[in-house]
């Protein structure tokens, strides 16, 4: 039996909804999240600056014992995946990859619409999801900018970010898209107010179940399933806000988490990890 817990880290909440998945799927074990409140978020930022950020959160997972890392995080996944595998060779990690496998065999239209984050786009990885999984559907990329804000403020169903998501979402269903990859892991929160406004006639392809089972995977693959039947213990960290990050858990997650601020120092215009 593997006791050490199963790691997740995110700019800010979205990896919750990764987290709520795994709870579900994998009760048992135990868990670490880490919200990188203080440099949220992160698709403004440059991709190495992500690279940095992510290497940094993951020496701090690893100091916690941490037995596998999911980056719970397109914007990270994007940036920093491969570089990450690289950098750990001995530490599994699971990623966040567009939903571009699946979108593809729900289209009828055979137009996709991805919503994410604009540095997302920039990164090898989608390029190399739609040139394998796409070749025959046409994939519209959406950036999303400001999405991310509304839901680590908790707006999920205001008249702000409901004229946001609408501004996004209605170019991309005049082009004929009939499926939604959502390429951001803060926006699975949003499904409520995105289904009132696309209808039933239209797809919405959210990874989170995925990844969790794709998180049972690694760990059966690698003998690290943690096998006692006791309920499995969560920790939440947090690089600043803690108090906020806290209140927020109670109504995305339904129950309220108490985050540890950890202490960072200063290098250069960003703060990693001490």
């Amino acid at each position: 039996m593997d006791s050490r817990p199963i790691a997740l880290f995110d700019s800010g909440v979205g990896g919750l909804s990764i987290l709520r998945e795994i709870a579900r799927l994998l009760p048992w074990e135990d868990t670490l999240y880490f919200a990188d409140k203080v440099n949220c978020p992160y698709g403004e930022l440059s991709l190495p600056e992500v690279r940095g950020l992510s290497q940094g959160i993951t020496r701090f997972l690893l100091s916690k014992e941490a037995k596998v890392i999911v980056v719970a995080c397109n914007t990270a996944s994007a940036a920093a995946l491969q570089r990450l595998r690289t950098s750990f060779p001995k530490t599994p990690f699971i990623g966040m990859v567009p939903a571009i496998k699946p979108a593809a065999t729900l289209t009828h239209s055979r137009r996709v619409g991805v919503l994410a984050t604009p540095a997302t786009f920039q990164g090898e990885l989608f390029a190399d999801v739609v040139s394998r999984f796409a070749t025959d559907v046409e994939v519209v990329a959406q950036a999303c900018p400001g999405l991310v804000e509304k839901v680590e403020e908790g707006d999920l169903c205001g008249s702000e970010t409901a004229a946001l998501l609408d501004r996004y979402v209605t170019p991309l269903l005049q082009e004929g898209v009939d499926t939604l990859v959502l390429g951001c892991t803060h926006y699975t929160f949003l499904i409520p107010l995105l289904r009132d406004m696309v209808g039933e006639g239209i797809n919405i392809v959210d990874p989170s179940p995925a990844i969790a089972r794709q998180t049972k995977h690694v760990l059966t693959q690698f003998d690290m399933l943690k096998t006692d039947a006791l309920p499995g213990k969560r920790e939440f960290y947090a690089s600043g806000d803690a108090l906020a990050l806290s209140r927020t858990t109670s109504y995305l997650i339904g129950k309220e988490e108490t985050f540890i601020e950890v202490q960072w120092q200063q290098d250069g215009k960003r703060l990693l990890l001490s």
